[in-house]
């Protein structure tokens, strides 16, 4: 990993009440934690904070969004070994910009077990004094190296927190850590309101079937791509114009083999034309991608919380969500169509029964609940408690 360099400097503490704060997430382009860590950084920014965000950049390209506060690309170079070695390099470009650079802040937060790592090998080298990590989920990895760098994040924190009690539960059970409970939010922007955009993305995409079924975050195991592929080939039984898109897929870890399979399914159900898969969705048109379809499918077996369900709701849509936790903390019989997910038929049911003439919409309620003012108060009250300052 990397080697060991002593950071001679003395910690600080903000004479005032605005923090400011480190915020490192894996990637530049939108997957759940990273949309979380811009949206959690623009709160707080909001509220007189300074967040800088630092995420990998392996193409060069930078961000995907512009931000009000600063956002800093960490070169990530071309990797031709195995994701072990992958994961090493990746944690090793952290560490070395941190190194170089020696940005000073009150606060050190990893939103991903990459990150947390980087940040663990820089407080042992007396570089920062202690580091926040959250934990959106944890991962079953057929490699040691990264099962034990999963652990080694979730241990090694000075604190964690969480988005949901599911996994704020599974901490306490499985690994004996009191994690701080924090919450996702929904911005603004994603509501029923046109803005212009969705003509000309429904041509770029070719949408021109009835239903539009979309799902957000790619093709892989942990989404139930393939069982939600072979529920949608029993809906085009009864709805033969439908189409699906799956968006979203930029991801650190390789499912190639799951996607190899997924394909030879779509292959084997004849549903080529039927499927579209945009890839990453620019994020200006991410709200118009939500109200170009007709419902949102989302019968994922391990997530966080699920940012993206917020946003379907928000944006007007029904939703099909897997019947467990933890989309049961915020989403009801109601308000959703709750399905097991390891059931094709019971995915399919729903997604007939969600275009009918009445179909369930999420409350918008919940969405006023569920605020990033709210989660960066949340996070707020987890830095109070690391701020006592630190002699190197």
């Amino acid at each position: 990993m990397s080697s060991k360099k002593s950071c001679d400097k003395s910690f600080y503490k903000s004479l005032d009440k605005s923090l400011k704060i480190a915020l490192l997430t894996y990637a530049t382009k939108p997957r759940g934690s990273v949309i979380h860590t811009l949206e959690l950084a623009n709160a707080l920014y909001e509220q007189g904070h300074h967040p800088h965000v630092f995420a990998l950049d392996k193409d060069g390209r930078g961000f995907h969004r512009l931000a009000d506060f600063e956002t800093i690309a960490v070169p990530a170079g071309p990797c031709s070994g195995d994701i072990d070695q992958l994961i090493k390099q990746r944690i090793d470009e952290f560490v070395c910009y941190f190194q170089q650079h020696f940005p000073l802040y009150d606060i050190y937060h990893a939103q991903d077990c990459l990150s947390a790592n980087a940040l663990a090998i820089l407080r042992e080298q007396g570089c920062i004094p202690h580091f926040v990590r959250t934990v959106h989920h944890i991962e079953s990895f057929r490699s040691p190296y990264l099962q034990d760098c999963q652990q080694r994040s979730i241990y090694l924190p000075d604190r964690c927190c969480c988005v949901s009690q599911l996994w704020q539960q599974v901490l306490a059970v499985d690994y004996g850590i009191n994690a701080h409970r924090v919450m996702n939010g929904v911005s603004e922007r994603f509501s029923a309101e046109e803005d212009g955009l969705e003509e000309g993305l429904k041509g770029e995409l070719n949408i021109r079937g009835y239903p539009v079924y979309l799902t957000v975050g790619g093709i892989e195991p942990r989404k139930n791509s393939i069982r939600l592929l072979e529920a949608f080939a029993q809906v085009k039984v009864q709805q033969p114009e439908a189409q699906l898109v799956i968006a979203g897929g930029a991801t650190l870890f390789d499912y190639q083999d799951y996607r190899d399979r997924f394909m030879q399914v779509l292959r084997s159900l004849g549903l080529e034309n039927d499927l579209i898969l945009p890839g990453v969705i620019a994020d200006k048109h991410m709200p118009a991608l939500y109200r170009l379809a007709d419902g949102f499918v989302f019968p994922s077996v391990k997530e966080g919380w699920g940012l993206v369900v917020l946003e379907a709701i928000a944006s007007g849509l029904p939703v099909v969500a897997a019947d467990q936790p933890p989309f049961t903390e915020f989403l009801t019989e109601e308000s959703a169509y709750l399905v097991d997910p390891m059931r094709v038929d019971a995915i399919a049911a729903a997604m007939i029964h969600m275009i009918g003439d009445d179909p369930k919409k999420g409350e918008l309620d919940i969405v006023k609940t569920h605020s990033w003012q709210t989660s960066a108060q949340m996070h707020l009250e987890l830095y109070e408690q690391l701020l006592e300052p630190v002699e190197a």
